[in-house]
């Protein structure tokens, strides 16, 4: 088995185990073509609960691994495959054989049972060959959002989405659409999300929900030209932050090349704590190659502006793992982003989506290719020494598929400038109407440790037209609750 593998044959004794090998194996060779087959195998694996031990092998030799009983056999057999796995490849993967979205929730409830911070230590090592700095990370995040975390169910937060952008960043699979010479749809779907607005305010008032934290986020928020953004912004605060007593209203700014000075005036009049201006990467020859039509000087800029006007809660997002990205690259965005100081940092580890462009090129194409996992490691640990440069802490952390590195997404902040929506939306304990084309709204049972969720449908158009049949259903779903 080797790294230029385009596919691989396995040999597997029961195949309930199918997808764990799956998972274990797409780790180490990302984007192979993985085929389970009866003989002429690249590796096998023999599972043995009667002798208790899982023997694979390859062409690398064999490998015996003793079951440890107190476990459960999936984790077994995904532990002994990472460790097999680690060992041809020589790749150092921090999270071992954890693929959840959200590890901090593990390292919660064992904090939550009694265990002592060693103790979720060796238990995150024996069970899942995760390394002490990222189950630390995990107490680290748990700690920060347990004394957030909702408790109550009549009170909510919010969700606007605008499915614009003003073009489509090679990365991304979101429901976005670039907004040029799409004037008639963007009128119609502010028409409809409007509608949506309303009725949800009513709704909103009529059942006395407290809304802890209003998100507007995308998409681009301000993709939209000026007067539409003030109009949206004045429909949004009226219904749902005016006299409300709401903690926090985010605007997910996003990209320099569609803020303006009279949009962030907009956002200033309408009483928004927080924003998030996201460079991506302060390279300007990465900017071009995902892109992105403005440079690292129009970051700079943008930044200042919001500054001066008074903004005192900025957030800013960067992506490990661009297109064309090395170390040198992580280090000059770190340098350019610590000069400007902002309040909070989110940091990406680059997801290859299926829906994306940058998937079709790498995949189909060839013409991207992704660092080793040791130059991807020292990436992450330049980004982890920003944040303690600008003396923040994590608070928030989440994982997704397909992530260069098998690595994370983490927000950092300074005490009080959190992203509360951020927590709540990781922690599932807080009911969330989401507002929007692809809104996916999620009604928390607190009592019944139940969630149910209901999607406004992705496409702007059929959005559009069913805006009234969205509107119905998610009433109808929040009824069963309140």
């Amino acid at each position: 088995m080797t790294k230029d593998m385009k596919s691989i044959k396995v040999k597997l004794s029961n195949m309930n185990f199918r997808y764990d090998v799956f998972l274990m194996i797409n780790l180490f060779y990302s984007f192979i073509n993985i085929e389970f087959v009866n003989e002429e195998f690249d590796l096998s694996i023999d599972i043995d609960e009667e002798t208790g031990s899982i023997i694979i092998g390859g062409t690398e030799g064999f490998f015996n691994y003793k079951i440890n009983s107190n476990y459960k056999l999936s984790e077994e057999v995904k532990k002994s495959l990472f460790i097999y796995l680690r060992n041809i490849t020589g790749k150092v993967l921090p999270w071992g054989t954890l693929v959840g979205i959200r590890p901090s929730k593990k390292a919660l409830d064992l904090l939550e049972k009694g265990y002592s911070e060693e103790e979720v230590i060796k238990e995150f090592k024996d069970r899942h060959e995760t390394s002490k700095e990222k189950t630390k990370l995990c107490i680290d995040v748990a700690k920060y959002e347990k004394s957030v975390v909702n408790k109550d169910k009549d009170t909510i937060s919010i969700y606007v989405g605008m499915p614009f952008c003003p073009t489509r960043c090679v990365y991304c699979s979101f429901t976005s659409n670039p907004i040029g010479g799409k004037s008639a749809l963007v009128k119609d779907y502010l028409n409809a999300i409007t509608k949506e607005i309303k009725a949800i305010s009513k709704y909103v008032s009529e059942k006395n929900l407290t809304i802890e934290s209003v998100y507007f986020g995308g998409g681009t928020p301000t993709s939209v030209n000026d007067e539409e953004f003030e109009d949206i912004m004045n429909k949004i605060y009226k219904c749902f932050v005016e006299g409300k007593g709401v903690k926090e209203f985010t605007v997910e700014c996003g990209r320099v090349d569609s803020i303006t000075e009279r949009k962030l005036q907009s956002m200033k009049k309408y009483k928004v704590h927080r924003i998030s201006i996201n460079p991506q990467s302060m390279n300007d020859d990465t900017l071009k190659n995902i892109g992105r039509n403005h440079s690292s000087k129009d970051v700079e800029n943008c930044f200042n502006l919001a500054r001066s006007l008074g903004f005192d809660n900025i957030n800013m997002d960067m992506i490990v793992g661009l297109p064309g990205e090395e170390l040198s690259h992580i280090n000059r965005s770190c340098e350019e982003i610590l000069k400007l100081n902002p309040d909070s940092i989110t940091i990406h580890g680059m997801s290859i989506k299926r829906g994306s462009r940058l998937h079709e090129n790498l995949i189909n194409k060839g013409q991207f290719t992704i660092p080793n996992q040791h130059e991807l490691n020292a990436m992450y640990e330049a980004t982890k020494n920003l944040s303690l440069d600008l003396n923040m802490k994590p608070y928030y952390m989440y994982r997704q598929k397909n992530m260069v590195g098998n690595m994370e997404n983490v927000g950092y902040c300074r005490d009080e400038k959190i992203c509360i929506y951020n927590i709540q939306m990781i922690e599932e304990k807080q009911t969330i109407i989401a507002l929007g084309a692809d809104g996916v709204s999620k009604v928390v049972f607190l009592d019944e440790n139940r969630i149910e969720r209901f999607a406004n449908v992705k496409d702007v158009k059929e959005y559009n037209s069913r805006i009234d049949e969205m509107i119905a259903r998610k009433i109808e779903l929040l009824n069963t609750l309140y």
